[in-house]
């Protein structure tokens, strides 16, 4: 067993780089896992500083000096978050709390609708079993009810963090964006001269996950706005707050936008019923959904990530589990950076095929 092992650590920490590599993982995932409360303004902020690098890089290109794009762009992102403090969040809340208030009316309403299922095949269904679910729903709903309060007035004084939050983070991001160049450079110098493995996984990442990231966030945006003004427009209640929602779905391929349909096929049917209205709603959805597939994605990924879908669904899955939103967001670049890793890990017989290919 110990020659084993030992054969397996010749074979793949034959290079002192994939030690300093595993050890740089390792260390990251620690920090993250046991810091990642502490670090969250900090970590938040380096995620919106790459999603803003590219408005930067492209400002520059078109002739800017670095200090006024790097000014332009936090100008942007400050509107964008003024806009979302002062317009959407008052709204979104607003509908949310409608929607609690309306929640027993729609038990109600579906109960009624499920007592008739009895009458109407009664040797699939009986009304002790459609009781009983109820029983479960509206028990469920209630200690729903009951955890939301407590959430509410355990969690006020977190509200003073989060205005911190709100401080902080765009500090933070001018910063990572103006002194972004010197932070790498610092970086660089703390890590041997010689790097092919980080380099080469260095390389893929930058492409991959630059465009997917920025791609992602500009898709969600433009799902979560084009279904708000569709749903609007139809007269569905709700419209926002169903409009985030469906620009968050695109985060989870093929079972986030299954997931969402439920909402809105609900809230559609316990406001209009089977009537005209429900099903032009439905309509809007599904056309939405198409567009992103077949229009929006293609456009947005320069840099398609090729994977299979049991890939893709097992990497939500994992690390939506360990980081919960973040996790989730970034479950394919993740899963890319192992993929990364796999591939440019120097093994003895990589390395043998580099020095045949010198000499």
């Amino acid at each position: 067993m110990i020659k084993i092992f030992q054969s397996w650590l010749e074979r793949y920490f034959a290079d002192e780089e994939a030690v300093l590599v595993a050890v740089i993982l390792i260390a990251s995932v620690v920090v993250v896992v046991s810091m990642g409360v502490v670090l969250a303004p900090m970590i938040a902020a380096i995620i919106i500083a790459f999603l803003m690098q590219g408005m930067v890089l492209k400002l520059k290109a078109w002739g800017l000096h670095h200090n006024l794009a790097v000014s332009i762009t936090f100008l942007v992102l400050a509107g964008a978050l003024l806009l979302c403090l002062v317009y959407i969040l008052p709204v979104f809340w607003k509908q949310l709390i409608h929607l609690f208030n309306e929640t027993p009316r729609m038990l109600v309403q579906g109960q009624q609708l499920l007592l008739l299922l009895p009458q109407k095949y009664p040797g699939l269904v009986t009304e002790g079993q459609v009781k009983e679910l109820m029983g479960a729903l509206r028990s469920e709903m209630t200690q729903w009810g009951q955890s939301i309060l407590s959430f509410s007035l355990a969690q006020l004084p977190i509200l003073v963090g989060v205005l911190i939050y709100v401080v902080l983070v765009p500090i933070l991001v001018f910063f990572f964006l103006k002194d972004s160049e010197q932070m790498l450079a610092w970086v660089s110098g703390t890590l041997p001269r010689r790097r092919p493995v980080m380099k080469k996984i260095w390389k893929e990442m930058n492409l991959q996950i630059a465009n997917y990231v920025r791609g992602k966030t500009i898709e969600i945006v433009i799902v979560a706005c084009v279904s708000s003004i569709a749903f609007s427009l139809l007269g569905l209640d709700y419209a926002l707050l169903l409009g985030i929602a469906v620009g968050l779905s695109v985060l989870v391929p093929y079972i986030g936008a299954a997931v969402v349909t439920l909402p809105v096929a609900i809230i559609g049917f316990f406001q209009w019923g089977w009537v005209n209205e429900f099903f032009y709603v439905m309509f809007a959805y599904g056309i939405i959904q198409m567009l992103d597939g077949n229009v929006l994605v293609p456009l947005l990924f320069s840099e398609a990530v090729k994977m299979h879908a049991v890939v893709i669904v097992l990497a939500v899955l994992v690390f939506g589990g360990l980081w919960g939103f973040w996790g989730v967001f970034f479950a394919i670049p993740l899963a890319t950076l192992c993929k990364a890793v796999m591939n440019a890990w120097p093994t003895v017989s990589r390395l043998e095929g580099q020095k045949n290919a010198a000499t």
